[in-house]
């Protein structure tokens, strides 16, 4: 096990809550009347964490000058989860996850896994090499989403997807020039979400495996959203057809996730069939 300084109130309360035992310590701004920083400081010291008051100096030290709001948490970090830790998560009924394909930018990151910790994301499954993994400032931009959803990083996310494809996962990938709006897919059931990283999307491997592509429409002048709002957008339009009743009959017998699976065109374009049977 490695350790690592997390710092800002609300990733520091995240790892109290979350994993206190990990919290190796706490060093607190000398001088802070921050109410919620004393509540902080209550908390740790009510799981007996040690706390220390130390000059803002020492803080700006430990955080390598990131904004750290006064407070810093020594954290001994787990273990990095990998393909190992999926097939469990794979046989749960109705599972949500979510793939990101090579997110280098740690904000983005961070955005993202604090969109998928308030959308109930079973997972975030993430390429090992040519992607940011978790940093201080994933952990800052996450708000303590980090120690709320898991982040599988796994050596061939190709392979990965095609496991998750196996247990009954349908795949559903997010580009700019799909035809297919993502409102008109069937995002209940066991899904996932595919989400191309800053710059070049989706890699094609990505994109070839998934079971259809989708658009977020986009009346407006812009082309295409930042991958964390993209991310956003996406997950919470999931959370909305899982909480609500169909739409309608053709909702349920066109797109979506059951019967077999649609094939693409040599341009990826999917080639869309009712199913036989819903799921």
């Amino acid at each position: 096990m490695s350790e690592s300084w997390i710092v800002g109130i609300n990733p520091v309360e995240g790892a109290l809550a979350n994993d206190p035992s990990r919290v190796r310590e706490i060093l607190v701004e000398q001088g802070t009347h921050n109410p919620r920083i004393t509540a902080l400081v209550d908390e740790a010291r009510r799981l007996g964490v040690r706390v220390h008051t130390r000059p803002r100096a020492m803080l700006d030290k430990v955080s390598g000058h990131a904004r750290h709001q006064g407070v810093a948490a020594n954290y001994e970090v787990p273990a990095a989860k990998s393909e190992h830790d999926l097939a469990d998560l794979l046989a749960t009924d109705g599972a949500l996850f979510l793939v990101l394909d090579g997110v280098t930018d740690p904000h983005n990151l961070g955005a993202c896994l604090r969109s998928a910790a308030a959308a109930g994301v079973s997972a975030v499954i993430a390429p090992k090499d040519r992607a940011v993994g978790i940093t201080p400032v994933v952990r800052r931009a996450s708000a303590g989403a980090v120690d709320r959803v898991p982040l599988i990083e796994v050596t061939n996310l190709a392979r990965a997807l095609r496991d998750m494809k196996d247990a009954g996962v349908w795949l559903t990938g997010l580009a700019g020039e799909a035809e297919t709006s993502l409102y008109d897919v069937d995002l209940k059931g066991k899904v996932a979400l595919v989400m191309g990283g800053e710059g070049e999307g989706m890699r094609r491997l990505t994109r070839e495996a998934c079971d259809h592509l989708a658009r977020i429409p986009m009346p407006g002048s812009m082309e295409s959203l930042n991958v964390s709002v993209a991310t956003g957008v996406a997950l919470f339009e999931a959370v909305r057809q899982r909480g609500e009743p169909p739409r309608s009959a053709d909702a349920l017998n066109g797109i979506g996730c059951g019967g077999e699976r649609p094939k693409q065109d040599a341009e990826g374009r999917v080639a869309w069939r009712a199913p036989d049977a819903r799921a």
